[in-house]
């Protein structure tokens, strides 16, 4: 076998991967793309770029506001950027197969195993059907999707839509995730048009997540909370 023929067949060195390598990876825009083309044919709120970017970037922030380490908030955000292109395969399971997309995908960049195991298990624990925050990078990646809560999600802005998920989404005019690392507490702060919807309209479709936030705040040793329109609900 030549040198070159060696190189070929060896793994990749191990090296620090951060979120921008993943980015801007051409198998991953491919999957982000036919991620988000194929729910918009099933009537779903976006789920490109701009949502698996603000959900690496919220991921990682949560862990950086908390104090824990930069490499651990990387990863997170590695995590967020990836956890939904399972939806390029299926919508059906679709955190299993992002985690399982993502293995090749890191390894082949190089990541090392021990990292990529735990960004699989934050990107297979993020859905409410069998998600539970075992970790760290899991419960940012949690805390970051289903904060994503907001008008610039709905493909199609129509007020007199029958789809309760588009209309919570259109009256949504502002959502923000706070950490306060003093107080222990992780508040998700939104501003509604409830001439638009009646709040109990968000209730009944994001309870469940909400729960599931306050479980994955509870994991980072914190206390979650919800804010609409300035009145402390949760």
């Amino acid at each position: 076998m030549t040198d070159r023929e060696t190189a070929e067949a060896s793994p990749p060195t191990p090296q620090a991967i951060t979120v921008e390598d993943v980015r801007h990876d051409d198998e991953v825009r491919q999957f982000v793309r036919k991620a988000d083309e194929n729910l918009a044919v099933l009537g779903y709120t976006e789920h490109g770029p701009r949502h698996a970017g603000l959900v690496a970037d919220i991921a990682q922030n949560v862990l950086l506001r908390l104090g824990r380490p930069r490499r651990e908030a990387e990863l997170a955000a590695v995590a967020g950027y990836l956890h939904d292109i399972g939806n390029g395969i299926s919508r059906l399971d679709h955190g299993i197969a992002a985690a399982l997309i993502a293995q090749r995908v890191l390894e082949r960049l190089g990541m090392p195993p021990d990292e990529v195991v735990e960004v699989m298990c934050a990107i297979g624990n993020h859905e409410e059907e069998y998600g539970e925050p075992v970790s760290a990078l899991a419960a940012a990646v949690i805390l970051a999707d289903k904060s994503d809560v907001h008008r610039s999600r709905v493909r199609v802005i129509d007020p007199t839509t029958d789809d309760i998920h588009d209309r919570v989404n259109s009256a949504t005019r502002r959502s923000f995730l706070a950490v306060d690392p003093k107080a222990k507490t992780i508040t998700l702060q939104m501003e509604i048009d409830t001439g638009t919807i009646h709040l109990m309209e968000y209730f009944e479709i994001f309870l469940e997540r909400m729960v599931m936030c306050r479980k994955a705040a509870e994991a980072l040793g914190c206390r979650f909370g919800l804010e609409i329109n300035g009145t402390q609900l949760l």
